[in-house]
């Protein structure tokens, strides 16, 4: 019951927006979709509903082409609001479950469920333009869930959202993939997509650059460690292991705790003891590249090899 994206590739005129992009969404995962403005993240995604056809390659789910007949049990949030901005929200998600197939009873009790859910059963009389952005982006996925649907879609689900909301729909999206739906997301809030994607892909220009789990998208990196040495004079990482550089550092009241990273083939013990010799040591220990840094990194890498290429 996997949705597979599998070699999709769309030009508008000489732009080729995508290029063979390939990934899988398991079931029961979350897959995390991110790249700059203009990857190729909606482009994908509108082929995927049917919106935009494909010059090449096939979206498939359950092993078959997602056809019209499956896109029906796709729940899809466009990134720009898809609502009728004059219409109740109540009136409007029970209209849209109906066209999914749905009976007026079960559309009205879906409905009265999902606003629950989600916070705004208060405002399901109200017209959608006299709702905060906030609110708007909560219908926007009660429409997106209100059918049940098998497979989830959803650009930049996230945006607009304050924390508590943040949380709530970060619930909702576990749960119904622990229900078995796959679930892809894209969004620019990488801290986010790093606490709740089970694995990540990345696309730059039109190309899938990485997927993997933030852990696989890490293996080969450089290894990084944090020490609190506060008796350490300036200069002695450097000094202590040749080719080892700070990557970051954090100032408290009274030290400096630095992130080093060392040179393939080094060991951390070296840092360690250096660290010693210098007087206490009050913490020490792996430091786990976020995934907002292997970003910058995977693109940039890219980009200098296309570059070179």
């Amino acid at each position: 019951m996997a949705l597979e994206i599998d070699g999709l590739t769309k030009s508008y005129g000489t732009l080729r927006a995508l290029d063979g992009v390939s990934f899988t969404v398991r079931p029961g995962e979350i897959f995390g979709f991110v790249g700059s403005n203009g990857a190729g993240k909606t482009t994908t995604m509108r082929i995927t509903l049917g919106v935009l056809d494909a010059d090449a390659g096939q979206v498939r789910w359950r092993g078959a082409p997602l056809d019209l007949s499956a896109r029906r049990h796709v729940g899809y949030m466009p990134e720009e609001r898809g609502l009728y901005p004059s219409m109740k929200v109540g009136e409007q998600l029970v209209y849209l479950a109906r066209l999914h197939g749905m009976s007026a009873s079960a559309a009205t009790q879906a409905m009265e469920r999902w606003t629950a859910r989600l916070g705004i059963a208060e405002r399901r009389a109200d017209e959608v333009q006299k709702l905060s952005l906030g609110n708007q982006q909560r219908v926007q996925l009660c429409a997106a869930l209100v059918h049940e649907p098998q497979i989830l879609v959803l650009d930049e689900p996230f945006s607009g959202l304050d924390p508590v909301a943040v949380d709530v729909m970060s619930t909702v999206l576990r749960e119904r993939a622990d229900a078995g739906v796959p679930v892809i997301f894209s969004s620019h809030q990488l801290e986010l997509v790093e606490r709740l994607c089970d694995r990540v892909g990345i696309i730059r220009a039109g190309q899938m650059v990485a997927v993997g789990t933030v852990d696989e998208l890490r293996t080969g990196g450089a290894p990084r460690w944090r020490v609190d040495a506060p008796a350490a004079p300036p200069g002695w990482v450097e000094t202590a292991v040749p080719g080892a550089r700070i990557v970051r550092r954090l100032q408290t009241p009274d030290s400096l705790v630095v992130d080093v990273e060392l040179p393939e083939g080094r060991d951390g013990q070296e840092i360690l003891q250096a660290a010693i010799a210098t007087g206490p040591v009050r913490e020490f220990g792996p430091v786990r590249t976020p995934l907002t840094e292997l970003f910058r990194h995977v693109v940039s890498t890219t980009t200098s090899e296309a570059r070179s290429a």
